[in-house]
């Protein structure tokens, strides 16, 4: 069996544990906040409800559920239905809508209009290529949005502020615009793998203000590692990309990274200086399969372990 190099994990002496996000269904998410009765941060959950959660509360008391769909607990079920629009008369109360594996081609301005309690909606699975700049304008408490596998060529304008997750992969984005995420502090998690997104298609400053722990940009067309990500990273996710090259330069500004995965066994150039010198990093170098045909140019600490 042909060995690989594998290369590259940057643990920090100081760092404190890793916590990862969790991605869970839709309904377990729900309970999971729900648990939480006093509603402080004690769990040491990534995303900690910050708003009271009102009693579990059947839906069969509300006059309305939309046809086709099943309603319960506020929680409104409409997947694999062959929908080509949101319903209309979903429940105003509704925390979570499952609208996946339908034929949605388009968020109109009030498809979710009066959803003012609205935490978690999914969409993906569509056929998505338009979302109105003022569709989100009425769910302010959304935390969780889910638009992969669609058709979608940029990040969706006026994003609501108070989203904590954003996943938007396989899509047809080639462009993070500077004000993609603008004033979005919450924003903790971005998944935006297997879209068309080169480094020119990051404008500069298009992360400016934002505390984001988790980015997956995988199955993408970058060339190199991303010099304007958020410095607050704890995990960043780079595989199956044209990365020829890593610099000691690329990751100085990620003073908290935990956690990186950039497949490093097809990287062919090293570069940089005084590794290991610079935020207790220690370069691992597991196996030797056909090292000569690595250009590892790169100072390595003594002893290396």
């Amino acid at each position: 069996m042909k060995e690989y190099v594998l290369l590259l994990f940057f643990a920090l002496c100081s760092a404190k544990p890793l916590i990862g996000p969790s991605y869970f269904t839709l309904k377990n998410m729900m309970l999971q906040d729900m648990e939480d009765a006093d509603d402080d941060d004690d769990d040491n959950s990534l995303f900690p409800t910050r708003e009271p959660i009102l009693p579990l509360i059947p839906f069969d008391i509300f006059p309305v559920c939309p046809f086709g769909c099943q309603c319960y607990m506020r929680v409104v079920h409409c997947s694999d239905l062959g929908l080509t629009s949101i319903p209309s008369n979903i429940p105003p109360d509704t925390r979570m809508i499952d609208l996946q594996n339908n034929k949605i081609k388009e968020v109109k301005e009030n498809d979710l209009k009066g959803l003012t309690s609205l935490y978690a909606l999914a969409l993906n699975n569509n056929k998505i290529s338009k979302i109105h700049p003022k569709a989100f304008q009425s769910t302010k408490k959304l935390r969780r949005l889910y638009l992969s596998h669609n058709q979608l060529t940029e990040i969706p304008d006026n994003l609501p502020k108070s989203l904590a997750e954003l996943r938007i992969h396989a899509n047809k984005v080639k462009k993070i615009h500077k004000e993609a995420f603008k004033g979005m502090k919450s924003l903790h998690v971005l998944e935006m793998s297997a879209n068309p997104l080169d480094n020119a298609g990051i404008e500069p400053g298009a992360f400016e203000g934002v505390t984001i722990y988790h980015i997956r940009i995988a199955e993408a067309k970058l060339t190199s590692v991303p010099k304007e990500l958020p410095s607050s990273l704890l995990e960043l996710h780079l595989d199956d990309n044209k990365i020829s090259m890593i610099e000691l330069e690329d990751f100085i500004r990620y003073k908290d990274l935990q956690r990186t995965s950039t497949e490093i066994w097809k990287i062919v150039s090293l570069s940089g200086a005084e590794i290991g010198q610079t935020f207790c990093t220690r370069l691992i170098i597991y196996t030797i399969a056909d090292f000569n045909s690595l250009n590892i140019n790169i100072f390595l600490p003594t002893p290396l372990f």
